[in-house]
Formats: structure tokens, C-alpha cells, sequence
């Protein structure tokens, strides 16, 4: 019986909110409210748009306003002093300010700026705040009543800022958003030979989360690792429990770590937290007889965290645990819980034809019963999702392949030291934000690096490995690349635990032609396991485009498209090298402005390999693909 999600209606009204804000079009022209007065400033409302993390966040929802700066003149004009609205217009957070321009200069990127007018949530004397943005693509200074208070570059991941200077009455937050991308940035900009912008999917600009105003009392539980270890699958396990708390006043306080793991409670001993220091405080729960989250059966345990001051709690955290345990063994399988594995999916992208990368819950929930609909016990992105999907995958049994977007950056670029370390404090804040997500199974470092390694990918590669080990030893560390015979096998790549290789036989010619026969899949598979024995090997991506109806063997018909997807499904079955393969992709998707991705009839800048359509119509190929992965069990 196929799974299906329960879903909320929580964050509805922001996406629809979103869908009815103005396009790029009009958000930068303020026509129609160039002489609207101030806004009536709203209160962040007590709701969250994911559940696990930090405990007293409050959403920044309602109006914000937004206005374009492609001149880049709003620093110098004042933007972020600006009292009226003459150039601004209503939007809903998260929002895309391109998500229905099709331009080059879309993708090329530009300046934006976000207003919200607000008013602090009643809260206990003391209390300090800090604003979270959940993504901003690509890099953000954040305004509070007219004064700088921080910098960040990068989307996908989450940062935060002290909210200093907040005041009694009216706040005014403004956000500087540019998204014009360099050759040094994760995912690198590019400008092709043509001139025209390149990338390997659509550089939407703006605040493409959710916002956060979260509330600190005196003591905050700035983050919290959950992690189980099973020795056997019929073992008792132990869960350590470690979260970092910050002092944000002067004063010493001596404090300790509370939790309780399904009914089970704990605490820490007593520590000395020095005034604006920082402490780590763990303690660990035995579980005589675990429920194992896996495929099929994701049994999930709660877990509270607190911060005790005295007797007084102070920063808290929820979330959910599951116990299982992650390996691969001498021939190369990856076990689960003992359990050689057999995974299945597809990879998912957060793009929606009218709201781009800004989508909301319904958008989200309706993406990932896609995938569960199709029998799905694994999926992949090219960076980090939202929270949302890696909550919605625990509670589903469907494993993830996490990555970061370090994506086909050259060699060069990598040789920079600067660049090699901007991925590492990626790679550590990813492991970070997803530690607790028993769905995570993979680190995985990069994704079609140069096919012959230089010296500034295996540095990176090596630094990368050890920072995974290092940061997050239950899961496998990982990588990504283009599955061509005559990529010569590097002895590098022998430091992480799995391999992943995007899988095009048929499709793509390759260089020289090497993958236009699709019968040279399965010696290639064999080849790679001859190359990385004691590494589990994964297909990553395999697709075929279809945008029309025609005959079999006519690239870009839902024919093709569905007789690829058997042949490749059937290949995978039959090669006990395999250990999960991936569909590229879910549903299609915006790439550039010239894409064709070997469609001989192509519609750019859309994507085509997707088994729904950008307006949700499943293809044929769907359901030839579920009909295969419904038909295997996800253990050998």
C-alpha cells in the first residue's frame, strides 16, 4: 500500500500569501504604493514552519515589503534608514523576487532589499533576542533600525544574528540581498562561451526561508547533537546527548543539561558557565530494548532538551531521535542496522513554477508524496533542503543522501584556499543543522568535481573526509561524480565511505562519445567496484528528458523516457554492486537560459528529466518507475 504523509496546514497562508505576491515584473517599481504610508507593525507569531530545534522561536510572518536595487544604489541612497515606502511593495517571506523572470539577467542575479516592521513578543525581563534566516541566497547584511548588525554569505543553510538595538515600540528590520554569483561561490556563477549565464539550476534571489525571532533567557542551548550508537540489531543502545550552552549575560552561572529520550530522563553534573562563555554539556541514556528506525518501520523517539540555571530552565530544544546504525562492510554494502540495503528514489528540487525556491509547507508535502507515491526509500538534492523534508523523510523511512552545493567548481578555483575552506565550514554546518535526522545516512562532500583530480580537489577532498570522520563518524562520508569509463580512478577518493556516480549511459554521448551505448552500464559498475572495493557504491543520478508524446527511440518522448527508466531500474536490480540508485529527477525543473540537457526538441530554461511535470502531471515514466521500486524489497 502506498505510504502517504500527514500534513499540517501550518504556514498555508504564506504560501499563499507568496503565490500572490508581485512578480519581478512589479516588486521593484512601487507604483501602486509609492505613497502608502508606514506600515502597521505586526507581532512575530508563537509558530514554527518545522517542528525540531530550538524551543521560543517566533515566525517574522505577515507583510514585509520588498523593492529591487539593480543600479546598486541602495547603500548609498539609504535604504536601510528609509522611514516611507515610495518604491516598496507588499510581499510574504520567503520569497523569490525572480521566481517568474526567465532572463538572463535573472540568472545573472541583482540586488534586492526586505523591510518588516515589527514589534517585540512579550517576554520575561532579561531576555535578549536573535534573528534566524533559515536561507538567503546568496549574500545578506541585515539592518535593525537603521545599524548594521551582520554579514553572511551562502544560501541553503541557516544563519543567525543578535538582534542588538531592538527597542519598546516599532522595529524596523531590512535585509540586503545580492545574488549575483561568483566562480568562487557555492555553487559557483559562471558566465558560459556563449556570454549567456550558466549553473546547474536557477539562481532564484532573495530570502527563500522562513525568518525567526527567537527569544534567549539569559542562557541560551545554542545548539544539540543527539546520537545513538547500536552495537547489533538486537543490542541495547546508547544515546549520548550533548548540547553547547552560551552565556549571553556577564554574570557567571552555574548550569546544567536536562533531557529525557523517549520516558527516559537524564541530566548532566553541575558546570561553571563563565559570563559570555560557552560550554559543552553531555550526558547519555542506555535503551535495553530499541525500537530501530529503518525502511519500512522509522520508529521515532522524542527527545527534550534544557538548559537548567538553579533551578530555573533557560534555553530548551525538541526533537526526534531514531536508533540505528550505519556501515559498509568488506564487499562493499552498506548495512543498516545489519541489514545490507537495496534503496531506491528520486532526487528533489526546490523549485516551483511560480513561486521558485520560496516554497511553503503545502508546496513541500506535496512534492515529497510524490515521492513516497513512487515507492521512494531514498532521495538527494544538490545542497541542503529544507528542514521540512528531512522531518517529513524521518517520519517516513526514507533515507537521505545529504550534500552540499560544492558543484562543479574547476580546479583552479579549489586550489584557493579560501574556497577549499568556504566548503568545509559548509560541509560542518550541514552535518550540524542535520545531526539529529536518523533519514541522514550520508556527508557527502561535493558533486561533479573535474572526472581527473588535481591538487586542489584531492586537498579538499582529504580535508573534507577527515572533517566528516571527525564531526559526524555514525554516517558515511561521501561524494559525487560524472560516470564516465575514462575518468581515471584516484586513490583519493579511497578516504570516504561511499561513492556516488551520475549514471547517463544512453543518454548523454560523454566525451568521445564513451556513454551513448547504454549496454557499457553494467561492465562500467562492475569496473568502478574493481577500482573501490571497500567503498558502497551508489547511482546518484540517472534520467532521460520528455516534454512530448513520440516514438521509443526519439530522445525527449515519454516513450524514451520510460523505457530508459526500465532499462536502468533492471540494470541496478541484477548488480549486487548496487547499492541504491536515485532518479534524476522528481519533478522537473528551471536550469539556465540556454539548457537543452541532450533533448533534441528542448524547452529551456526547464529541466525535462523530471517524472512530474512543473504543474504536477506524472508521466508515463512515473509509473513504470514506481512499479519497479514497489516491486523491491529496500533489504537484501
Amino acid at each position: 500500500m502506498p505510504r502517504t504523509l500527514s500534513i499540517t496546514l501550518a504556514g498555508a497562508a504564506t504560501a499563499v500569501l507568496a503565490a500572490l505576491a508581485p512578480s519581478a515584473a512589479t516588486a521593484g517599481d512601487g507604483a501602486t504604493r509609492a505613497q502608502a504610508p508606514p506600515p502597521s507593525a505586526s507581532t512575530p507569531s508563537k509558530r514554527v514552519l518545522y517542528r525540531d530545534g530550538h524551543g521560543a522561536r517566533h515566525l517574522v510572518d505577515g507583510t514585509w515589503f520588498h523593492r529591487l536595487d539593480p543600479e546598486d544604489a541602495g547603500l548609498s541612497r539609504g535604504f536601510a534608514r528609509q522611514a516611507g515606502l515610495a518604491g516598496w511593495s507588499a510581499v510574504a517571506v520567503p520569497h523569490a523576487w525572480n521566481a517568474t523572470d526567465l532572463s538572463d539577467a535573472s540568472q545573472r542575479g541583482t540586488v534586492g532589499w526586505y523591510r518588516k516592521d515589527f514589534r517585540v513578543p512579550r517576554a520575561p525581563r532579561g531576555s535578549t533576542w536573535i534573528l534566524r534566516f533559515e536561507s538567503v541566497n546568496y549574500r545578506a547584511r541585515v539592518y535593525l533600525n537603521g545599524r548594521e548588525i551582520g554579514r553572511h554569505a551562502g544560501a541553503y543553510l541557516p544563519f543567525e544574528v543578535p538582534a542588538r538595538g531592538l527597542r519598546r515600540g516599532v522595529n524596523r528590520l531590512v535585509v540586503r540581498v545580492d545574488n549575483r554569483r561568483r566562480e568562487t561561490d557555492l555553487p559557483p556563477g559562471r558566465i558560459q562561451s556563449n556570454g549567456r549565464p550558466g549553473g546547474g539550476w536557477w539562481n532564484y534571489g532573495g530570502i527563500l526561508r522562513e525568518v525567526y525571532l527567537r527569544r534567549v533567557d539569559r542562557v541560551d542551548l545554542s545548539s544539540l547533537l543527539v546520537r545513538p550508537s547500536l552495537p547489533c540489531r538486537r543490542c541495547a543502545a546508547t544515546v549520548l546527548v550533548r548540547g553547547r550552552a552560551r552565556n549571553t549575560s556577564s554574570r557567571p552561572a552555574k548550569v546544567r543539561l536536562r533531557a529525557r529520550v523517549g520516558g527516559i530522563a537524564a541530566r548532566s553534573p553541575v558546570v561553571r558557565l563563565p559570563g559570555r562563555g560557552t560550554r559543552e554539556l553531555s550526558l547519555r541514556v542506555r535503551i535495553r530494548d530499541p525500537r530501530l528506525w529503518e525502511p519500512g518501520d522509522p520508529e521515532l523517539y522524542r527527545v527534550k532538551a534544557a538548559v537548567q540555571v538553579g533551578r530555573r530552565t533557560a534555553g530548551t530544544w525538541s526533537t526526534h531521535t531514531g536508533i540505528r546504525s550505519i556501515r559498509v562492510d568488506g564487499r562493499g554494502l552498506m548495512r543498516l542496522n545489519g541489514r545490507a540495503v537495496r534503496l531506491r528514489g528520486a532526487s528533489i528540487h526546490e523549485d516551483h513554477p511560480t513561486l521558485g525556491a520560496a516554497m511553503g509547507p503545502l508546496e513541500r508535502a506535496e512534492l515529497f508524496q510524490a515521492l513516497l507515491d513512487l515507492g521512494g526509500t531514498m532521495t538527494r538534492a544538490h545542497y541542503p533542503m529544507h528542514p521540512h523534508f528531512y522531518e517529513m523523510a524521518d517520519r517516513a523511512g526514507v533515507l537521505i543522501w545529504n550534500q552540499i552545493p560544492f558543484y562543479q567548481l574547476r580546479d583552479s578555483a579549489m586550489r584557493r584556499r579560501a574556497v577549499r575552506a568556504k566548503g568545509l565550514e559548509m560541509l560542518a554546518e550541514m552535518i550540524e543543522r542535520d545531526q539529529n535526522h536518523p533519514s541522514v545516512f550520508t556527508d557527502s562532500v561535493a558533486n561533479e568535481l573535474p572526472t581527473r583530480v588535481g591538487a586542489g580537489q584531492r586537498a579538499y577532498i582529504e580535508a573534507a573526509a577527515d572533517l566528516v570522520r571527525s564531526l559526524d563518524p555514525t554516517r558515511l562520508s561521501a561524494i559525487d561524480f560524472a560516470g564516465y569509463p575514462s575518468a581515471t580512478p584516484s586513490d583519493v577518493y579511497r578516504r570516504l565511505d561511499a561513492i556516488g556516480f551520475n549514471s547517463y549511459f544512453g543518454w548523454y554521448p560523454g566525451p568521445n562519445g564513451q556513454i551513448v551505448d547504454r549496454d557499457l552500464l553494467s561492465p562500467y559498475i562492475d569496473l568502478l567496484h574493481d577500482y573501490y572495493p571497500d567503498q558502497a557504491l551508489f547511482v546518484t543520478e540517472f534520467g532521460a528528458e520528455a516534454n512530448r508524446e513520440g516514438p521509443i527511440d526519439e530522445k525527449g518522448t515519454y516513450a524514451f523516457q520510460r523505457e530508459f527508466m526500465r532499462f536502468h531500474i533492471s540494470t541496478y536490480d541484477s548488480n549486487p554492486h548496487v547499492n541504491g540508485a536515485v532518479a534524476w529527477i522528481l519533478r522537473d525543473f528551471r536550469v539556465r537560459p540556454d539548457w537543452d540537457g541532450g533533448n533534441p526538441k528542448p524547452e529551456p530554461p526547464v529541466n525535462f528529466k523530471g517524472l512530474v511535470s512543473e504543474g504536477g502531471v506524472r508521466k508515463p515514466a512515473f509509473e513504470e518507475t514506481a512499479r519497479m521500486y514497489r516491486d523491491m524489497s529496500p533489504f537484501r
